[in-house]
This record gives C-alpha cells, sequence and structure tokens, in this order.
C-alpha cells in the first residue's frame, strides 16, 4: 500500500510546486512553497485544468474527470477512459458503462448519480491501450484526491489494471477479486470489468457474488 505523506507530496509536485514550508531545500528537492489541499472536487477539476502533464494530451478530446455523488458511499474506479467516454467527457458511458450503471440498479437499488464513478487516467490511451507508468504517475494523484474528498465506505476497482494498479500489485485479477483490502482509509473491492463481462458472460456470476459482498458490508 502507498505512504499517504508521499502521495500527498506527488501530489503537489504534479501542480508545479517544488518546496513545503519546513523542508530543507537540497538536489532534487521541492523548491516552492504549496498551497493547502484542494477543498473540494470542483477545486480538483481546476487543477487539472487543460491537462498537459503527459503525452496523452495531444491525443484527446475531452478531460473525463468523474462523475457522481460527492459524498458516495460507494465508488467505482476503472483504468482509463475510451472512445465514447473521450468524445462525451464523462466515465462509463458506452456499452460497458451501461453495464455498470444495470449493476448499480439492480444490486443496490440505487441510480448512477448516487455513487461516483472515476478512472486512474482522465484521458484516453490511443486504441484503448493499457496505460503507461509516466502516464499513471503524472495522472494519479488526483483520483487520490477524489478518494480523500469524496471518502466513500468501499471502492470498487473494475478490472486489472485498475486493481493491479491501485493495490500496486502484479497478482492476477481472478486471484484478486472478491477480497476486500484496506486501501486509503477505506475498503477496496477487485472486481472484472465490465467490458471483460461483456465478452465473457460467463463471469457475471463472480460479479454477482462480489457485489453482493459489497451490499452486505454497505448496510
Amino acid at each position: 500500500m502507498s505512504d499517504p505523506l508521499i502521495d500527498q507530496l506527488l501530489f503537489f509536485k504534479s501542480l508545479g510546486v517544488t518546496h513545503l514550508r519546513g523542508m530543507p531545500e537540497g538536489p532534487g528537492s521541492l523548491q516552492e512553497k504549496a498551497g493547502d489541499s484542494p477543498a473540494n472536487l470542483a477545486e480538483v477539476r481546476e487543477i487539472i485544468g487543460d491537462c498537459q502533464r503527459c503525452k496523452l494530451a495531444s491525443g484527446r478530446r475531452h478531460i473525463v474527470f468523474g462523475v457522481g455523488n460527492p459524498n458516495a458511499d460507494l465508488m467505482f474506479v476503472g483504468e482509463a477512459p475510451g472512445a465514447d467516454e473521450d468524445r462525451l467527457g464523462e466515465p462509463f458511458v458506452g456499452n460497458a458503462g451501461q453495464l455498470l450503471t444495470r449493476i448499480i440498479e439492480t444490486m443496490f437499488d440505487l441510480e448512477r448519480k448516487d455513487v461516483y464513478i472515476a478512472n486512474i487516467l482522465k484521458c484516453r490511451p490511443p486504441m484503448n491501450r493499457d496505460p503507461e507508468p509516466d502516464e499513471v504517475e503524472s495522472c494519479e494523484q488526483f483520483l487520490f484526491e477524489q478518494i480523500r474528498l469524496v471518502q466513500p465506505k468501499i471502492i470498487v476497482a473494475l478490472g486489472r489494471y485498475a486493481a493491479q494498479t491501485l493495490l500496486r500489485s502484479e497478482t492476477a485479477i481472478s486471484r484478486l477479486r472478491g477480497k476486500f483490502y484496506d486501501y486509503r482509509g477505506t475498503q477496496l473491492l477487485p472486481t472484472f470489468h465490465p467490458s471483460y463481462l461483456l465478452r465473457n458472460p460467463s463471469a457475471k456470476r463472480h460479479v454477482f457474488n462480489d457485489m453482493k459482498a459489497v451490499r452486505e458490508r454497505l448496510r
């Protein structure tokens, strides 16, 4: 599990801040004074701005920040926007997103707006390839701030890449899924990505069981 203090320092670094009050200066150290942490999700989005922090900026149409209840008990995190998300500027709006919405409605008796949905990356990788390490390093601090501000009771990591990246693990999703992990002051449960379910309908029973476990912990 990552160190929250290191994550906060990396977040300030992503804003261009290079010195924190009380920290010694030296080779490779921070150089400028940092401001306060963002007070709400709107401030995080404002900080992202017209982001040019990594190479994905040149190929995107929209930054896909996140949607839903800013005080949600349940948060879903995927890996990165796809073509539909890039076009509309909202996470999980394609076929996989429609399936996710049905899962939310049927398993939790909630509407999509009642949960919070985000991705590790805010820009679409070309041809929907996996995010690359430098892209994750540039972007994940904004997700950490979203988690800090929403303070969900449970995070559901959707798919192999989201689960492995958040947990800093190389374990297969088939072994990670269905188990709860302590993560950033909350509980994280990995499960299969909705797009995987569209290709492999037999896996839906596993996700059904995973969501039942989440539902029990939310009560």
